[in-house]
């Protein structure tokens, strides 16, 4: 994994929080839930570990200021994110609610 990656939800329906916690199951990740209310904001920041992040409900977007794109999430979509990468986030107006786990 050396670029952020979204994987979107493609079934209309979106998804329950069980089925997203299967979906880390399957590929042994033990994530955990984290949510924030409308419009909250994330400054500039990396991690040293690679990050799987599931939207549960809601939307957030990243920046990836050194890429210079924007990638929004909605309920379903995954994100792949490397170490390292620098980035912020804001959250959509109705909140957001994410499954998160580190590989």
């Amino acid at each position: 994994m050396n670029t952020p990656q979204i994987t979107p939800w493609s079934d209309p329906t979106p998804p329950t929080e069980s089925t997203l916690k299967g979906l880390c199951a399957d590929e042994g990740l033990n994530p955990y839930s984290w949510s924030n209310g409308p419009l909250d904001m994330y400054s500039a920041h990396s991690h040293s570990y690679d990050k799987v992040i599931y939207v549960i409900r809601g939307s957030i977007t990243f920046g990836l200021p050194e890429l210079g794109r924007k990638l929004t999430l909605n309920a379903g979509d995954r994100l792949d994110l490397p170490a390292g990468t620098i980035h912020d986030a804001v959250v959509g107006a109705e909140g957001v609610a994410c499954l998160e786990a580190h590989k």
